[in-house]
């Protein structure tokens, strides 16, 4: 039993108050409702004292004390409003306030809020500053040094909070200044556009570019990010139906943190290009899957319609066709970007409507091998630990996942874990940003994980590392993964994988040994034909160590995008209903039947590649696609567009006209992330509310809305009238989230399941005493070494590899109309090796043409040596470059994942990059910005 906490009794402003032992003065003078000044105090950052505007006076002693950095002792007498105190506190701020300019920028500021509030009036002095020029040379950040009082809460922000290390304090007594990186113009620096150092600037030295922050919104409204898994909680300050800037906020999963795309990618939803009318596709204009499309031009494919028309249309030919070739003719996507509601709604209308399984989204371009092996070897497909268990964690082992990039706030805990003693792993082909923090990087070989990782565990099982208790009490299966990791000695696979066999064995004691070692995977994992393989060495390595069911161990494959994991509880997946219930479970299928109403397809349906297929073989016919982009997202786009254009019928319910939407018979506009209100679940399990902040343009309607009526035209009689509604069934149908109400959601924002009944507070850490399978045992599972379907040769000798980028999202439908995200990353680059680019005779910034069996594509080389020499590393969110044109549609044979981190290339110099000028938000900015720099 813990021992009870001991109190500090002290005397605040003349009355007795108690603290705990780590608590400043500023702290419980805050919680007794006591203002002191502060303008270097920032809660949750490390206390400095250097403002001095928070001066104390103590009892008995000679000078003041700084109330953040200073903690209370037992009989303690302190005064926050004693003469003594006071004058020094307006002393500072009037001080502060001859030095501060008198501009607009400044008009907002700290010093002036608490100048008013101690009644300090216009200085007596005035400033000898030498005040420095004006840097806007970043998109996102404009820098006016004459407004710092070098407080260094952006220093902090950027050193302790980000861990980026961009932001300084150079030079000393009048020199002294911020700076960034080595003083250069901060839009020629490291900064990665967090905005971190912007939300913690007192004064208005550090500023959202272009002032917008100066604008006084109408309200301020809580939501939530729409871009990755990691679901970071943020206010939208809205004026006019018009979202202004956007602010961090205190949300489980980011504690106010945000990054590039979650502060600045928002104004998509103003964009020009937003879909107002519903559109059909003009008598005679034909489709081809080798199309160039033009949002500016949306008017020469398609005419505008009447709500009526379009619906009438888009929902009768798909129960024409349901009605003549039977529901396995159709197929829909749903999207990982919509809410729970969203996701629930239309695969319960692919269920119910058209009657067939056929129903996918991304899930199956990105995790879905993860969520295979997890669901064969412990029960579950979600994570088993928080992300930030990493700070509990003594061993970090990251591997195919580059989180400063996908996952930015997420790789913060992880640098923050560093900063406190956690050894950090990294396991990647390429190397990325957190490898400068690892305490061992493992750069090896491309597709060569399985022997890799079984090398590891062969080094635990033979050196008797092994947990023998968790293995006997709590697994099954261990004695044939014993005997299959015996061939894969460190010495065997070191060739292989191309990695010392002193360093695998090392790295494998560390995790085994530690008293608490989590794993964090991400694509480069799961995207590959043995990316179901990859992971059951993953969960192999947990099991077999123990390192699972604590708080600080476990398994995390990071979910990419913002509703990925809740879609696919929802049952956005072919062959699982919501809860991954099985389709040919009878007992689940009862049970759904029971409460939807309707029989129900006992065949799993097709994923999102077989149904590229089915349209090539006349099986598929129609299709629903919601908030999907598969003519970029899919791998061999090309087949993917021309298999599109052969669908008899196609609707499409988005906001733009994405390359997808261009295909489409109707387009129905849809609602933006901001303009709706609805459920999301991010990476940790963690079911959060985004709420709507402004309302959709011209006639867009809200997604749950069309879904309704969509469902109408197929004979579904639904009429849900509010959000809540949908959410209501979804809990009483999916025994996960049984405890989780509206009202408490509404109340408190967040809630992670499990959570059965409700009051139950929820479980962030599972598989604690048992796993959800048979027995309650996880199951080992064997994996041996299977090479990627298509291997370099002398045509093609080089290998792409294919991710994503920070500044833009999956296929920059949205972020390359965020106008300070374009501004940043205007045109499609490839990441070189500068030795290949020195070897082909290709200077940095040069066009090169990457071509593959497929297709080809022409982009700007970038030297990056993240990629080891012979890979090249392309983002997919380029129109005018989609390398998706160019990856392997070959399919893992458990997850059903596309082989997107591998395949043959061959590079040659020159070409032509085209350029999509109307597509982006930023080409503006982008000159403003070189012409700053």
């Amino acid at each position: 039993m813990n021992a009870p906490i001991q109190t500090i009794t002290f005397e605040l402003n003349g009355r007795a108050v108690e603290a705990l032992p780590h608590e400043t003065l500023i702290e419980v003078a805050r919680r007794e409702g006591i203002e002191i000044p502060r303008l270097c105090y920032k809660e949750g950052f490390e206390a400095v004292g250097n403002c001095r505007s928070c001066m104390v006076e103590i009892n008995g002693e000679r000078t003041l004390a700084p109330s953040c950095c200073r903690h209370p002792s037992q009989g303690m007498k302190v005064s926050t409003d004693s003469a003594r105190a006071t004058a020094a506190q307006k002393m500072v701020l009037e001080l502060l306030l001859a030095d501060m300019p008198e501009a607009e920028y400044t008009r907002k500021n700290e010093v002036d809020l608490w100048a008013e509030k101690l009644g300090v009036g216009k200085p007596r002095f005035t400033s000898t500053r030498r005040q420095p020029q004006r840097d806007a040379s970043h998109a996102a950040i404009t820098v006016n040094l004459d407004a710092c009082i070098q407080c260094t809460r952006c220093v902090r922000a950027c050193r302790d909070e980000q861990v980026n290390d961009v932001i300084g304090l150079a030079f000393r007594g009048e020199n002294a200044k911020i700076v960034f990186d080595q003083d250069d113009p901060m839009g020629n620096s490291t900064c990665v556009a967090c905005g971190e150092c912007v939300q913690a600037c007192p004064t208005g030295a550090l500023m959202p570019a272009r002032e917008v922050a100066l604008n006084i919104p109408d309200k301020q409204v809580d939501s939530v990010c729409p871009y990755c898994g990691v679901g970071c909680q943020l206010t939208y300050n809205v004026k006019d139906n018009k979202i202004l800037y956007v602010e961090g906020r205190n949300g489980p999963a980011n504690l106010g943190r945000l990054c590039v795309k979650g502060r600045y990618g928002f104004d998509y939803a103003h964009h020009p290009h937003r879909l107002t009318k519903p559109l059909i596709r003009r008598a005679g204009v034909p489709k081809t899957g080798d199309f160039t499309m033009d949002p500016d031009r949306v008017l020469d494919v398609f005419r505008e319609a009447t709500w009526e028309e379009a619906l009438e249309l888009a929902g009768g030919k798909l129960a024409q066709i349901r009605d003549e070739h039977g529901g396995a003719a159709l197929a829909g996507f749903g999207s990982a970007k919509g809410s729970n509601e969203e996701a629930y709604l239309f695969q319960k209308l692919v269920r119910t409507g058209f009657g067939t399984n056929n129903v996918d989204h991304c899930t199956r371009l990105c995790h879905a091998s993860s969520v295979s092996a997890l669901l064969e070897g412990i029960g579950s497909g979600a994570v088993s630990n928080p992300v930030m268990d990493v700070t509990r964690a003594e061993v970090i082992l990251i591997i195919g996942a580059n989180p400063t990039v996908n996952h930015p706030v997420a790789a913060t805990w992880i640098k923050n874990a560093v900063r406190t003693g956690a050894k950090l792993i990294v396991l990647d082909p390429r190397r990325s940003e957190l490898a400068r923090h690892a305490h061992r990087y493992l750069q090896f070989k491309p597709d060569t994980d399985v022997a890799l990782l079984n090398a590891m565990m062969h080094v635990i099982v033979s050196e008797r590392l092994v947990d023998e208790a968790f293995i006997a009490s709590r697994t099954i299966g261990y004695e044939e993964l014993e005997k299959n990791v015996a061939e894969y000695s460190p010495e065997a696979m070191a060739p292989i994988c191309g990695i010392d066999a002193e360093l695998i064995r090392y790295v494998a004691r560390l995790y085994a040994t530690s008293k608490g070692s989590m794993i964090l995977w991400g694509m480069g994992v799961s995207q590959h034909i043995h990316g179901t393989d990859n992971a059951r060495c993953l969960i192999a390595l947990s099991l077999m160590t123990g390192q699972i069911g604590r708080p600080g161990t476990g398994l995390h494959p990071l979910r990419g995008q913002n509703n990925v994991q809740g879609a696919s509880d929802a049952g956005l997946i072919p062959m699982m209903l919501p809860d991954y219930q099985r389709v040919d479970n009878a007992q689940a299928r009862e049970k759904f039947e029971q409460a939807w109403g309707t029989k129900l397809d006992p065949k799993p349906g097709l994923t999102v590649v077989e149904i590229m297929d089915a349209i090539d073989h006349g099986q598929i016919r129609g299709m629903y696609i919601m908030g999907e982009n598969p003519a970029m997202s899919d791998p061999d786009a090309n087949h993917a567009r021309a298999a599109l254009a052969a669908l008899e019928h196609l609707v499409v319910q988005d906001i733009f006209l994405t390359e997808t939407a261009y295909l489409a018979d109707v387009i129905l506009p849809a609602s933006a992330f901001p303009e709706k209100t609805g459920t999301f679940t991010n990476t940790d399990r963690l079911v959060q509310l985004g709420r709507q902040a402004i309302d959709p343009p011209g006639e867009a309607k809200q997604d749950l809305w069309i879904i309704q009526q969509i469902a109408n035209r197929l004979g579904l009689p639904w009429n849900y009238g509010h959000v809540a509604e949908v959410f209501d069934e979804m809990r009483h149908t999916m025994p996960s989230i049984g405890g989780i109400t509206w009202e408490r959601l509404e109340q408190n924002g967040a809630v992670v399941y499990p959570c059965m009944n409700e009051g139950d507070v929820g479980q962030p850490v599972v598989f604690t005493e048992l796993f959800p399978r048979e027995g309650g045992r996880a199951r080992f599972v064997p994996a041996d070494i299977i090479p990627a379907d298509e291997r370099p040769d002398l045509e093609y000798p080089m290998v792409l590899i294919t991710g994503r980028q920070l500044e833009h999202w999956h296929t920059g439908s949205m972020t390359r109309r965020a106008t300070v995200l374009d501004a940043i990353e205007p045109d499609p680059v490839a990441l070189v090796h500068p030795l290949d680019l020195e070897r082909m005779g290709v200077k940095p910034g040069a066009p090169i043409t990457i071509a593959s069996r497929r297709g080809e594509v022409v982009l700007y080389a970038r030297a990056d040596d993240s990629s080891p020499v012979g890979a090249i590393f392309v983002p997919f969110c380029y129109y005018e470059a989609a390398i998706n044109r160019l990856t392997n549609a070959a399919l893992d044979p458990f997850g059903k994942i596309p082989e997107f981190k591998y395949c043959a290339i061959k590079v040659t110099p020159g070409g032509e990059v085209a350029h999509q000028s109307s597509y982006g938000g930023g080409q503006i900015l982008a000159g403003m910005a070189q012409s700053a720099t």
